[in-house]
């Protein structure tokens, strides 16, 4: 598809990246100047977003809007980006909570490394959501780790140390990985092709054995599995989560966790279909492992915050087993969950960070009653986390839906143990919720304060998002199916002589209406 006239892609990038520098070299008692910028910064990338998403051609399933410019010609490197259905959505998901990240954070020393930081870590998130080049996305996706570890360390909580540097190991250690194969795989590309190129598009047609695609396939999994983080390799959310000041929490579950699962997406499931199928067993039983055991330990926790970290990966769970279950409908329902956990995660981080405010705690064991001293805040709360359980007509069931009905179509005891998880979440949000809101108010909540004006203000547009979300998808699923569809299929030309009889991943939109391909 031809490019705009206008390079939304790039300024998208350029934009929070411009402010963040900006930022940084004000002087340093510029306070109002600092939070001017990062206004401006955030809100003109939410602008620019819209724009971009009301540019997307609906029933188009490649990329669109493609920036193509050369960066090292001869090393095959290039700033090359792209949009489709998989990742418009992301971008614009990442573009609304930064903004509301920042309203939430308030006052607070430093306030220009705070934005400095902040807008660079926005565009490291939208760089790595829009890069079509290896190499670029690589830089993007390792960029966001510098701005959280000092936002950690810099604002966090009490073993903010500690939860920073096993993060930042963590993921570094991960993506050497993420590397190795990347130039692995470029290099098996020249030989066959005398061209090096670190294009994805180019990649994707390159030809490997089964042994090669699965050390690659592996090699990538392990950067991503990591960043989301996907069982067992979540170790370093809960106290990542747990120390993170309320801005850094909605990032890192809200955007940075979906750097992994889109990365499996984008890159994973289109460059080695072979070993996708060959491995998506093992990987959907991760899935399903990570699903039951976040809930439970989610329901043992007497931390809020870290409650809703392994809630997070209960339901990064759900997004491996559709992403993973090869079929249109478990695949839209991974993409579109990616978008509804973040909104409801970030909500949910929000809410707990008022709470924190007034209480000084995140312990359930300090809190009792507070619905009789602020009924809205509980009646937002009550609705977040209905969304978080999957109740029908909130985003959460969505997502959720479509990954199980589209499970079942080729892997169907799974579907089954993943349906569990969602009985869990009930059991855990609810007896949370019970232990917060009901009961009779301790002395700590005697002076427990409403929500005000400014934070309903900055709650309001994720509600009317987990509102909408839930009855009205069909805008959100139009755009993304189209791409879906030409992933799916393009796994099943690619690996069609290796995918079990009863397991063909070719459920996709046109072959539910009979219409042949994908187009």
């Amino acid at each position: 598809m031809s490019s705009p006239a206008f390079p939304y892609l790039t300024v998208l990038i350029l934009v929070p990246a411009g402010a963040g520098i900006l930022a940084a070299g004000l002087p340093g008692r510029s306070r109002l100047a600092t939070k001017a910028i990062g206004w401006a910064g955030s809100l003109a990338t939410l602008g620019f977003s819209i724009a971009m998403a009301v540019q997307f051609a609906t029933r188009h399933g490649g990329f669109q809007m493609v920036s193509n410019h050369p960066w090292a010609s001869s090393l095959g490197i290039s700033w090359t980006l792209g949009v489709d259905g998989i990742s418009l959505f992301l971008v614009l998901m990442t573009a609304i909570l930064f903004p509301i990240a920042l309203a939430a954070s308030g006052e607070r020393a430093g306030e220009r490394s705070f934005v400095a930081w902040m807008m660079v870590l926005e565009a490291g998130c939208v760089g790595s959501f829009l890069s079509l080049d290896l190499i670029m996305f690589f830089l993007f996706f390792e960029l966001t780790l510098v701005p959280v570890y000092f936002l950690m360390t810099g604002w966090g909580h009490e073993r903010r140390g500690y939860a920073a540097t096993k993060f930042f190991l963590y993921t570094l250690g991960a993506s050497a990985f993420l590397l190795v194969g990347m130039l692995a795989l470029v290099a098996i590309h020249a030989g066959q092709t005398g061209v090096t190129t670190f294009d994805i598009r180019a990649l994707a047609h390159t030809r490997l054995s089964s042994a090669t695609a699965i050390v690659l396939f592996l090699a990538f999994t392990a950067a991503f599995a990591v960043k989301a983080p996907i069982f067992p390799f979540h170790t370093w959310s809960p106290d990542a989560y747990r120390e993170s000041p309320v801005a850094g929490s909605v990032v890192l579950a809200g955007v940075m966790a979906k750097l992994g699962t889109y990365g499996i997406i984008r890159f994973d499931l289109e460059l080695f279909p072979r070993a996708v199928v060959d491995l998506a067993p093992v990987l959907i039983t991760l899935g399903v492992i990570g699903i039951i055991y976040g809930g439970i330990v989610a329901a043992v926790q007497k931390d809020l915050k870290r409650l809703v970290a392994y809630s997070s990966l209960a339901h990064l769970g759900f997004i491996v087993v559709g992403a993973f279950a090869l079929t249109g409908p478990a695949l839209s329902g991974a993409v579109i969950q990616m978008v509804n956990h973040g909104i409801y995660t970030a909500a949910l981080f929000l809410l707990i960070a008022m709470i924190y405010k007034r209480i000084g705690s995140f312990s359930t064991r300090d809190l009792s009653g507070i619905q009789h001293k602020a009924p809205v805040l509980a009646g937002i709360f009550t609705l977040t986390m209905l969304a978080s359980i999957g109740v029908p007509g909130l985003n959460g069931f969505v997502g959720e839906f479509l990954i199980l009905t589209g499970t079942w179509l080729t892997h169907r005891w799974w579907a089954v143990a993943a349906t569990a998880g969602v009985v869990i979440a009930a059991i855990y949000l609810l007896w949370a919720y019970q232990q917060v809101f009901h009961g009779k108010p301790t002395a700590a909540e005697a002076n427990f304060t409403e929500i005000t004006w400014r934070e309903g203000l900055f709650m309001a547009p994720l509600v009317a998002v987990i509102v909408f979300l839930g009855v009205y998808p069909g805008p959100v699923l139009s755009r993304i199916t189209p791409s879906v569809d030409r992933l799916v299929t393009h796994i099943e030309q690619v690996a069609h002589p290796r995918i079990p009889p009863n397991g063909r991943p070719i459920y996709t939109a046109a072959k539910r209406t009979g219409s042949g391909g994908a187009k």
